[in-house]
């Protein structure tokens, strides 16, 4: 199918290029779409706590914030594909394409990914696009989805700590999948995952992140990927301003998703909430619209619209805040360590221990760790083995390092040496740490058997924004979780295709390398 720029639609849908500043034919540069709208550019990014008491007066401050948003957010959204992006966003989006599809490929050996390839290879459909880690082809939704899953297998991919979201595993999955349907090149797959992270994270972020999740009960870990999915898909399929208004539309219907993924202790669930139900949603917005579909001109005003059905109090105007000038993926983490987000900071602080004074797991009489409480009660004594912190740590003491292999091994959970070690680790939740979030602080204190005692405090995770991975650390997490399963040449050729991004013509050229032989 050719790109769709609005010629499918009956003359009396089509936008009106003379009344709205939205039109294609109105090209308008990303630094200056928020002035435009007359924004302030230091609109708060995180508003005032939740209250879901429907109050009128704060309801029509939201409306009227809201209605001046969607002229210049689907204006930037639909010129995102044609405007260059800095050259250290495009790196780091690189750095995040590799990460995320490294996920996915380790994520087959892992059940959630063989249960998605499993229903891929049962469901059938269309031979589009790419089934990473197999030798399938399936329709753009389905590829999506399932690759979504195989994205959030694990607790390997990245995070995006203002949204409370994982951007990484919806986003990619979408504009891959969208990209190969559109066969767009590698330079527009670029700027349009860049444009997923940046829309995601603002939806979440203008909700209320963490605090709006813990409050509502809702949940901003499907919440802000589903969008950031949509506008990385609505951006691959080359959606106008007016479509992409369209498009947002039928994503707040698809948008849901509760808290109580954290409940799921087999990780399907969970990764299907992440990244397959979202990925999948937010293509299929994108293809629905592309196909001619119309619908609400602005879900984010107007009766009934989206902030007034999840929080009458957010604040719309961070759709747009320093849109084109903050760019979310370069606050997006990127996990050192192949386990969950809460473990990081613990491993940073005990590998930081040991550079500093070496000893071996027989010289350790005690490790005191001090989480948040919120994070604690995450990594307490869980039963899956790269989200269990007293293991890991374990792991981490007897190996001296952790591998994705270390860290995806049930039976060391049941090994008496390694649970002679778990026995020395005390996890004490800290309120004054959790204060500090969504900051994942993390105190680790060491006793020795002579008396010593280490202590050691992160305040920024290696991979975070403040503590950035050089592309070469990046580079080696990558090739720990590809090579098992695609072997070593072939992983050798990914990271250098994905590298060489801005020099191909058509995104298919990634599939021969994220296949088996």
């Amino acid at each position: 199918m050719a790109k769709n720029q609005g010629a499918i639609l009956p003359n009396h849908m089509k936008p009106d290029c003379n009344a709205s500043a939205s039109c294609k034919s109105r090209k308008l540069p990303r630094r200056t779409l928020l002035e435009l709208a007359g924004l302030a550019a230091g609109a708060a990014a995180f508003p005032s706590p939740p209250s879901f008491a429907l109050n009128l007066g704060e309801q029509d401050k939201s409306v009227k914030s809201a209605d001046a948003v969607m002229n210049p957010l689907s204006a930037y959204m639909s010129e995102a594909a044609t405007h260059p992006l800095p050259e250290e966003i495009t790196e780091k989006a690189k750095h995040h394409i590799m990460d995320t599809l490294a996920a996915m490929i380790s994520g087959s050996t892992l059940l959630p990914g063989k249960r998605a390839l499993e229903f891929a290879q049962a469901y059938g459909g269309a031979e589009t696009c790419t089934v990473v880690a197999s030798k399938l082809s399936r329709g753009a939704i389905e590829a999506a989805m399932i690759n979504g899953v195989l994205a959030h297998s694990d607790e390997t991919d990245d995070s995006h700590s203002p949204s409370q979201s994982h951007p990484g595993c919806a986003v990619v999955p979408a504009a891959l999948a969208t990209g190969e349907q559109f066969h767009i090149s590698g330079t527009h797959f670029l700027r349009a995952v860049t444009l997923g992270y940046d829309i995601g994270g603002r939806v979440t972020m203008s909700l209320g992140g963490q605090q709006f999740e813990a409050e509502s009960h809702w949940s901003t870990h499907s919440i802000a990927p589903l969008f950031g999915a949509a506008a990385a898909a609505g951006c691959a399929a080359g959606l106008n301003a007016q479509q992409m208004r369209w498009m947002l539309g039928y994503t707040a219907h698809q948008s849901s998703g509760l808290g109580s993924w954290n409940r799921d202790t087999e990780h399907v669930q969970k990764a299907f909430h992440f990244g397959g139900m979202t990925a999948r949603s937010g293509v299929t917005s994108a293809l629905l619209v592309q196909a001619g579909w119309t619908g609400v001109d602005d879900i984010f005003s107007g009766k009934d619209n989206f902030f007034q059905a999840y929080n009458p109090k957010a604040d719309p105007a961070g759709l747009v805040d320093k849109l084109g000038v903050r760019y979310e993926v370069a606050r997006t983490n990127i996990k050192k360590w192949p386990v969950g987000s809460p473990i990081q900071a613990a491993l940073d602080a005990l590998e930081l221990l040991r550079q500093q004074r070496p000893f071996g797991a027989g010289e350790v009489k005690q490790v005191e760790v001090h989480l948040a409480t919120h994070e604690a009660a995450i990594v307490n004594n869980r039963e899956i083995p790269d989200i269990c912190l007293q293991h890991m740590l374990a792991v981490a003491l007897l190996d001296k390092t952790v591998s994705f292999a270390s860290a995806h091994d049930p039976a060391k959970m049941k090994d008496p040496v390694v649970l002679r070690e778990r026995a020395k680790i005390n996890l004490i939740p800290d309120d004054d740490l959790e204060r500090l979030m969504p900051l994942r602080v993390a105190i680790v204190e060491v006793t020795l058997a002579d008396g010593t005692h280490l202590h050691q405090r992160v305040d920024n995770v290696r991979g975070t924004p403040e503590n950035p991975m050089t592309r070469e650390e990046v580079l080696a997490k990558a090739r720990d979780l590809i090579t098992p399963v695609m072997g070593g040449e072939k992983c050798s050729a990914l990271l250098q295709k994905i590298f060489d991004l801005d020099k191909i013509s058509d995104v298919r050229a990634l599939r021969p390398l994220l296949q088996p032989s």
